[in-house]
């Protein structure tokens, strides 16, 4: 299954709701930007059901179901990142990062400013992200593209990527604008998975046993 996109007008939004709580499908009605506030109030009325749905840019956006293998990288590499780093950082697994008012992704794994609070506050910005990484299958050609640019765009400043198809890992670093308009990122960098990665805390870390 690939990422839906969920499209709805305020005046149809009590319509969707019921139909999405008896498992109805509905087609694609009008575009309409939500905003964080909107789409955390949406959240709080039970309209995306079980499914996990992240904000891109508006954009109500159905998160892929997940593979085991993608399932088993996300667990082995949140453990080694706890036990390497402690309390040098905070490491969050499938949280949501607010980038703005408009966006606020989910991101496999985040590693953040260590905060004593783990955020109770508010949900980390990208100042506070050391590393955005995603945990590629199905969805790499997404994570490539339009998170890529997502993150490029919001100053996140490295953005790894675990390809498990090609089993490496994917470096991004240094964020920027070109000339047309369109963000990405200066620096690319492939680590094998027997090789190793330095953080930007200054810690190494081992990708053999990380891949699956």
């Amino acid at each position: 299954m690939e990422k839906g996109r969920w499209w709805v007008d305020c005046a149809q939004s009590r319509r969707y709701i019921r139909a999405m709580s008896k498992g109805l499908t509905m087609v694609a009605v009008s575009a309409k930007r939500f905003t964080t506030d909107e789409f955390h109030r949406l959240g709080e009325l039970g309209f995306f059901g079980d499914g996990p749905v992240e904000l891109i840019r508006g954009e109500l956006i159905e998160m892929a179901p997940k593979r085991t293998p993608h399932s088993v990288c996300n667990t082995r590499l949140v453990r080694r990142l706890i036990l390497l780093l402690g309390e040098q950082a905070t490491v969050r697994g499938q949280e949501p990062i607010t980038l703005s008012d408009y966006s606020e992704p989910s991101p496999d794994v985040v590693l953040a400013k260590y905060r004593e609070d783990d955020y109770l506050e508010g949900h980390p910005g990208a100042a506070d992200c050391w590393v955005v990484m995603e945990i590629s299958d199905s969805t790499l050609g997404y994570d490539r593209s339009t998170k890529l640019a997502l993150y490029a765009e919001s100053g996140i400043l490295h953005y790894w990527i675990f390809n498990l198809v090609n089993q490496q890992l994917e470096v991004y670093r240094e964020p920027y604008e070109d000339s047309h308009g369109e963000y990405g990122y200066r620096q690319k960098a492939i680590y094998l998975a027997t090789e190793r990665v330095e953080l930007p805390v200054g810690e190494w870390l081992e990708l053999d046993g990380v891949f699956p």
